[in-house]
């Protein structure tokens, strides 16, 4: 492989920025901007050259060798100053060496091919780098350490066994086989199916942790929404107006919510529309609040919306300020009741976040799927006695590769590119 090389860190000024060198030639092309490398996995300062003897900064060396290195080669870091001049001056110098700059993603591609991480790790290291809130950054880390890679093989482990049994029983088909293995193959085949259904029972919630929960604000105009929309965002995302109507689209706030991801959904009110233009903002508001994964309602006790309270939701009267009542209630404009609504949302999507497993991309899930489907063929085959075995053991084997598929094994070179595009140079 070609020697690579790219800045680490964040572009811009920094206290310090870190360039990572990686391939075959990268201790040779490290010592043509400094002399005397540390030893394996020391460090020490050096002063860097450009190719005219001129220095170009004070660095910290850091020297991996092969394979003891995050991509399984031999690396050097070079954790510089941070600044501008002194980056582009290095990554400069560094250009005019054999080696070449990185491709994104490439440094974890590498890692990759070299059998440092399988996929499933990868792809839990660009949620990691994009992960925003705790709950993102916990369930990222734990797809990071190889969770689903190891759950994966364990499955792995007990298909090819029930796979053994079978194909073992074939071969001797015309001997007398002292032991039924029937009962022990649809043991086998239970306990990788009955797991792997438990662990697509909490895509759901792992996949929302990932891309972020939906909550919708619903109501009539008039009740607060924008304004109760602001409040949470502690900001003026939304036109507030006495004017009902003033909302005719939906409008998204990103926030993190006690740790949790949550995009925040006004909605228009809901009421009979004044024209064209309303009636679809209200089509819109009826449809995002269907699909949200929870919605606010701000509505007097007695009143009825298109949309239907379901369970889980969150209701409250609107304009607590202004009521003499009792009834639980929230006011955008004093804050009066807002701490107590964020409360009660994050406590009920934190509840809905406990049934997360380590399925965390469509992806995976897709796998899996396909791999339960072959696992149900071979059970039937199964039962269906010896002259069936043959395909049985044909199904387990397509199963086998289905999970295969989710760390990397096979069939997915296509997906790679992908993959890694979204990836920064220095990783």
């Amino acid at each position: 492989m070609d020697t690579i090389f790219a800045l680490a860190t964040a572009q811009g000024r920094a206290g310090v920025a870190v360039v990572r060198i990686s391939g075959p030639s990268a201790k040779q092309v490290a010592q043509t901007l400094c002399t005397g490398l540390p030893q394996s996995r020391t460090m020490a300062t050096r002063v860097l050259r450009d190719t005219n003897g001129q220095a170009l900064d004070h660095a910290l060396i850091l020297v991996f060798d092969a394979p003891r290195s995050f991509t399984g080669e031999d690396v050097v870091e070079l954790h510089l100053h941070g600044s501008i001049a002194v980056v582009s001056a290095v990554l400069r110098t560094l250009g005019k060496t054999e080696a070449r700059l990185a491709d994104p993603g490439e440094f974890t591609r590498r890692a990759l091919e070299n059998n440092k991480m399988d996929l499933a790790q990868v792809e839990g290291l660009g949620d990691l780098i994009e992960a925003e809130t705790e709950a993102q950054r916990q369930q990222a880390l734990r797809t990071v350490s190889g969770a689903l890679g190891e759950q994966i093989e364990t499955w792995r482990s007990l298909l090819i066994r029930a796979a053994a049994l079978i194909e073992v029983t074939i071969d001797f088909a015309d001997e007398d086989v002292p032991v039924d293995v029937t009962p022990e193959v649809q043991s086998l085949l239970a306990q990788v199916t009955d797991g792997i259904r438990e662990q697509l029972k909490g895509f759901s919630a792992a996949e929302r942790i990932r891309s972020g929960f939906e909550v919708a604000i619903v109501g009539a105009p008039n009740t607060g929404k924008s304004t109760l929309l602001n409040a949470l965002a502690q900001r003026e995302a939304a036109i507030t107006s006495e004017i009902a109507g003033t909302t005719r689209d939906v409008i998204e706030v990103r926030m993190d919510m006690n740790g949790l991801p949550v995009t925040l959904l006004d909605t228009a009110g809901l009421r009979e529309a004044g024209d064209q233009i309303e009636a679809e903002g209200i089509a819109r508001a009826i449809a995002r609040a269907k699909n949200a994964d929870l919605c606010v309602f701000l509505v007097e006790p007695d009143e009825e919306l298109p949309v239907l309270v379901q369970y889980g939701d969150v209701v409250r009267a609107p304009k607590a300020d202004l009521r003499a009542d009792d009834v639980p209630a929230v006011s955008g404009v004093t804050g009066l009741g807002v701490d107590h609504l964020v409360d009660d949302i994050a406590t009920e999507l934190s509840t809905r976040s406990q049934s997360a497993g380590l399925v965390t991309h469509e992806r995976h899930r897709s796998a899996m799927e396909r791999a339960l489907t072959d696992l149900s063929s071979a059970s039937a085959l199964v039962a269906a006695g010896p002259d069936r075995y043959d395909i049985a053991a044909d199904e387990m084997h397509v199963a086998i590769r289905s999970l295969e598929a989710v760390v990397g094994r096979v069939d997915v070179e296509n997906l790679l590119d992908e993959i890694f595009s979204s990836f920064c140079l220095g990783k």
